[in-house]
């Protein structure tokens, strides 16, 4: 989500959930405020809400997932982003791209409600409330827990070989950091000390 949302996110400058939604005009803020009561109903306890990406951000963090996101370990992985946009409103949701048996029950539930589903990979837009089945988006999150998701996240990971040392890392968080540093283990790292 990080390079689609960055690019295409009204980048808000809020540090807080609250901060955010008080930046809202009325019309879009009660909009948003409807789904995120839905996604806190249905969300996992193992996530966390807060900001990110100039958004409101659920991921999974790191006191579950130490190895954060791949691209950036600093930051917990992010699993679904809520906002505005310059001329909609946008639910990302990473665990539908990346699991296309959940995607695939997703649009044929949000079908089954006959609204219009404005839906590309991860992102799902809507001008108002009355265009997204609140029930269907409970029951994505629902669906969608965190064991569920880092599966799915971890074994792409793995499968692409892009992701070797941040599965690797929660197991490596284990050891003490002194030994793990005590001596390079690779001629370029014994250069760079």
């Amino acid at each position: 989500m990080r390079c689609h949302a960055t690019r295409l996110a009204m980048q808000s400058k809020a540090k807080t959930v609250t901060e955010y939604l008080d930046s809202l005009p009325i019309d879009r803020r009660i909009a948003i405020e409807a789904i995120r009561e839905v996604i806190l109903a249905n969300l996992d306890p193992d996530y966390e809400e807060g900001i990110q990406y100039g958004m409101i951000a659920y991921y999974v963090p790191h006191r579950v997932f130490p190895a954060g996101y791949h691209c950036d370990p600093k930051l917990p992985l992010n699993m679904a982003g809520l906002g505005q946009q310059k001329n909609h409103l946008a639910l990302y949701m990473m665990g539908l791209y990346m699991d296309p048996e959940l995607a695939q029950w997703f649009q044929q539930a949000w079908a089954k409600t006959g609204k219009k589903l404005d839906m590309g990979k991860a992102c799902i837009r809507f001008k108002n409330l009355e265009d997204v089945p609140l029930d269907v988006i409970g029951a994505a999150f629902k669906k969608l827990t965190c064991k569920r998701y880092l599966a799915t996240y971890t074994g792409i990971l793995e499968a692409t070989g892009r992701g070797a040392k941040a599965v690797a890392k929660p197991a490596a968080k284990q050891k003490p950091a002194a030994k793990a540093s005590a001596k390079p283990t690779t001629k370029a790292a014994a250069k760079k000390r």
